[in-house]
């Protein structure tokens, strides 16, 4: 089991672990109150994880000595405690997985309806309520941001905020374009229609020195929310539409009653915005994260969910696919987004 600590490399974050305890005693510390509040916040996080892997450590110690004790009437106990720990060294394989800057910590998540008109709004819908209930399965909170719906039916867009731990890691599997084929419920002749969304996964950033947003550089439009058919839902202007002028990113919020929670909810969105450029620009990579998002339609897709001759879904990165096209509608991504890490971490 000594391998297995290499693996997981908990020596490493014991190391990064007494470094960040030593800083923190500085008493200079704090004349930096920012980079104080960020080091303080990376300490509590290593410090909960290194104690949770130590606590697996015990654990493991006193079970190999339960077993060496070779006494059958602990035997049911032993079983208990082995299946307890192969449950718990696999959960900790899987979070191993999450090795990005942002992974731990929250995500927005945005679906643009694509090419397809009424059905590729409606598509757009399903999306949102298959995230809304994987989110509420794995016990992360949400919020929609934004929201435009669609003309006749559907939606247009929408901006979800999903709080919880690793919700960026595990959602990031999901940025792409997303494939329906079915009979359509909007063609009065019952025809198989193809319809395409686009679903953007960002990390949620603080205000930092890594993505400074000059105020000077923004356009900010107030105006009345809107609903379905573009009727304005109320009275007084709340709804917060930030432009930035050197990217040409606009962003929009316009579901909370106040004008200061929505324009605090956009720049949140726009900063994630602007990480994702400025880390596409690291990765050379500047056209797919400029707002010039891929062409929503046939060829780019990520995964295709067919309801119709057959039913399947399919993610074309990894070929990984089952028959229950209503289970995954429903919020049963894991097995999609382990694949997508696992073949992320055999690339890497």
């Amino acid at each position: 089991m000594t391998i297995c600590w290499c693996v997981f490399d908990l020596s490493n974050k014991e190391t990064q672990l007494a470094e960040l305890l030593t800083q923190s005693e500085d008493l200079a510390l704090w004349q930096d109150p920012e980079n104080a509040q960020r080091l303080m916040k990376n300490l509590a996080t290593l410090r909960e994880e290194v104690e949770s892997w130590q606590v697996l450590r015990q654990h493991l110690h006193d079970t190999l000595e339960l077993a060496h004790l070779e006494d059958e009437s602990l035997r049911p106990e032993l079983e208990s405690e082995i299946e307890t720990l192969t449950a718990q060294v696999g959960e900790r394989e899987f979070t191993s997985m999450f090795s990005g800057a942002y992974d731990r910590g929250n995500a927005l998540l945005a679906i643009h309806a694509g090419a397809g008109g009424t059905d590729s709004q409606d598509w757009a819908e399903m999306l949102e309520r298959m995230y809304l209930r994987w989110a509420e399965a794995h016990h992360f909170a949400t919020d929609i941001l934004d929201f435009t719906a669609g003309e006749e039916a559907g939606i247009k867009s929408v901006t979800v905020a999903v709080n919880g731990e690793y919700a960026f890691g595990r959602l990031r599997a999901e940025k792409g374009v997303h494939r329906l084929v079915r009979l359509s419920p909007f063609d009065a002749a019952h025809r198989r229609h193809t319809s395409f969304a686009l679903v953007e996964v960002l990390p949620e950033v603080e205000d930092t020195v890594e993505i400074e947003i000059n105020p000077d550089d923004l356009r900010i439009d107030v105006y009345r929310s809107s609903g379905a058919g573009g009727q304005n839902v109320q009275k007084n202007a709340t709804a917060i539409r930030i432009t930035h002028l050197p990217s040409g990113l606009v962003v929009t919020c316009q579901n909370e009653r106040s004008q200061t929670q929505n324009r605090e909810n956009a720049l949140k969105v726009l900063r994630a915005r602007l990480l994702a450029i400025k880390q596409a620009e690291r990765e050379e990579e500047i056209s797919a994260l400029r707002g010039e998002f891929q062409k929503i339609e046939w060829g780019s897709q990520i995964r295709s969910y067919v309801l119709h001759p057959y039913q399947m879904v399919k993610d074309h990165r990894t070929d990984y696919e089952v028959g229950n096209t209503q289970a995954v509608l429903n919020g049963d991504l894991d097995g999609f987004i382990e694949a997508y890490l696992r073949e992320r971490m055999g690339k890497g």
